[in-house]
């Protein structure tokens, strides 16, 4: 039985409802309006007393009435619905919309269906001459209507992983007398693949900075369990959690090929000693306050690559100390797309000391606008007051 309320709840949940056009929607209904040779194509919504269109070529508007639509009356059916000849059609003949503007005689549509199966929209093709209609025509248009379906439904899951993964950031950087701690980061897309964690514990400070190979809902699932196996325990060296972050990329995930450069480090703030493992990423350095860098090198293969191997071994800290001035630094390749090319070093020195680490790091995800930016953006800073 056909449940309204259920239908426009589930309407209202997908989030859909006057949002701007969608190239990838959009995309569908030019090749429907070609694949079908008719002058009109809309994906309508059904909402309350109207029917919204989220991508419409040829009917002039995004809106229209929902009452004696055809739409309305395909979501009614939840089926396929042609009619080759509307005036030829008892159910439609007075139709308004077929007596007045825009004067139609064929109508093809099939609905749209939201997760739970609710029929809350159609795919639609229109003319205002008659149209004969094949049964292939008919597995092609619910072909289409089930690609329309699909990006919109991936637009809503997409949608909700953004927001859990906002969730996962930091939602507050930690306060430590003496220092100066920044951090932030930015996808190129919808989703991010590297991520960065700065806690406290006992007084010392944990820095984490990775990045999972590729882009996308994978390596961003893959981002969330490497950053949860790395906060658990927290009393374990920082040896052992990226020894434990590795066993679960490669027991677990191993058949996705995936893995995961990482720097993760604790800074003890009262004696500035720092303390990096560097798993395969090589983008950690200490910019010294006489101007010279740093570089922490990788000692080890990325995480859920080869830790199984005889050879591999433990991965081995590296041990140094902050001065007054000096400044810890750790980026996602990301950023060197939009450094300067010809000598990155000196651009980012020089906008620490322009705009401090907060400002730097702001800088530095405003470029993931530029042209340049191909990746995400990550970049943490902790800078030793002077």
């Amino acid at each position: 039985m056909f449940d309204e309320l259920r239908r426009q709840q589930a309407l209202e949940e997908l989030g859909i409802l006057d949002t701007p056009r969608d190239e990838r929607v959009d995309r569908v209904a030019r090749l429907a309006k070609q694949m079908f040779g008719v002058p009109m194509v809309s994906v309508s919504l059904l909402d309350g007393d109207r029917q919204w269109r989220k991508s419409e070529i040829g009917l002039g508007g995004d809106e229209a009435p929902r009452q004696d639509s055809f739409c309305d009356y395909t979501v009614g059916q939840d089926r396929t619905v042609v009619i080759e000849d509307a005036s030829a059609t008892e159910t439609f003949a007075t139709n308004p919309f077929v007596v007045g503007d825009p004067h139609l005689r064929f109508y093809a549509g099939h609905p749209l269906h939201a997760p739970g199966g609710e029929p809350v929209g159609t795919l639609c093709v229109l003319d205002t001459e008659p149209h004969s209609f094949s049964e292939a025509q008919r597995g092609l248009l619910r072909d289409l209507a089930f690609w329309v379906q699909s990006e919109i439904a991936s637009d809503v899951e997409l949608d909700q992983a953004t927001l859990i993964q906002s969730a996962l950031r930091p939602q507050s950087i930690p306060t430590i007398t003496g220092y100066t701690v920044a951090g932030g980061g930015a996808s190129r897309g919808r989703l991010a693949g590297d991520f960065y964690d700065l806690r406290l514990h006992d007084g010392a400070l944990r820095i984490t900075l990775a990045d999972a190979m590729g882009k996308g809902t994978g390596p961003a699932i893959v981002a969330a369990g490497v950053r949860a196996s790395l906060r658990t325990a927290p009393e374990r060296s920082i040896a052992e959690a990226i020894a434990d972050a590795d066993r679960l990329l490669e027991e677990d995930l191993s058949e996705t090929t995936m893995f995961v450069t990482a720097v993760h480090a604790e800074l003890q703030p009262e004696t500035g000693d720092l303390e990096v493992i560097d798993a395969g990423h090589s983008l950690a350095f200490i910019l010294r306050s006489d101007g010279s860098w740093e570089h922490l090198r990788s000692t080890g293969l990325p995480l859920g690559m080869g830790a199984a191997l005889p050879d591999q071994g433990a991965r081995e800290s590296r041990r140094t100390r902050l001065e007054p001035g000096d400044a810890f630094v750790c980026c996602s390749d990301g950023l060197l797309d939009v450094l300067d090319a010809d000598d990155p070093f000196a651009h980012v020195a020089r906008v620490l000391d322009t705009l401090g680490p907060d400002g730097a790091i702001g800088e530095a995800l405003r470029l993931i606008s530029d042209d340049r930016a191909t990746d995400d953006i990550t970049v943490v800073v902790v800078r030793r007051d002077a």
